[in-house]
């Protein structure tokens, strides 16, 4: 999504219909929910420092409560990153314990896991681009409804984008081909320490993948 790449793809492949990889589509979701879930570390953390200090004031020893899986509030919000990325299907036991209690005590970060896991459904389960079209709108709307800061910036990018977002459609293609060829070239490239050759370099490059 970012400027030049598309300015490059236009340049080279002027004939070329342009996807918005649907990888960097969702990931801007889920970043949105962990920087929900790590404000709301901070917040955990600046009130257990507070609680510390009130009770070393008063001459006591400070405990954290716990839940009931056996977490601190601070440790409920490190240790749910990875659960954040995952479908709720696929959590561990453990993670469904832990899901349970963070979305029970933070209501706001379950709706906006919900969110970004409604968005990746709309690749996985729409085939054509106008009912595609219909659930991004929707889904746009509920995430200016929701008022959530961290969102605005998937909601721009998918409002400045969503042409080349449905395009996925066409062929549900991504750009894992490129992306391997990629990681092959900079390997090979790592073999000699760097490049001073770039011709000679591109030759090999050729002879090699072409």
């Amino acid at each position: 999504m970012a400027p030049n790449m598309e300015q490059i793809a236009r340049t080279c492949f002027p004939a070329a219909k342009r996807v918005t990889d649907r990888f960097h589509v969702q990931k801007l979701a889920y970043e949105a929910v962990q920087e929900m879930r790590v404000k709301a570390r901070w917040e955990a953390l600046d009130e257990e420092s507070i609680q510390i200090a009130h009770a070393k004031a008063c001459g006591r020893m400070y405990h954290a409560p716990m839940f009931s899986n056996g977490d601190t509030r601070k440790q409920l919000l490190a240790r749910s990153i990875y659960l954040l990325y995952k479908k709720e299907s696929l959590w561990t036991k453990s993670q469904r314990e832990r899901a349970d209690i963070l979305f029970k005590e933070y209501p706001d970060i379950k709706k906006a896991y919900y969110l970004a896991m409604r968005l990746g459904l709309i690749y996985h389960q729409c085939k054509f681009k106008d009912a595609a079209l219909t659930r991004l709108a929707r889904w746009y709307d509920e995430v200016d409804k929701s008022g959530f800061l961290a969102f605005g910036r998937v909601a721009r990018s998918i409002q400045t984008h969503y042409l080349n977002i449905i395009n996925f459609l066409d062929k549900r293609s991504t750009n894992a081909a490129a992306e391997s060829f990629s990681a092959k070239i900079k390997a090979f490239r790592a073999q000699f320490r760097g490049v001073k050759d770039k011709a000679f370099f591109l030759y090999r490059i050729s002879m090699l993948y072409a």
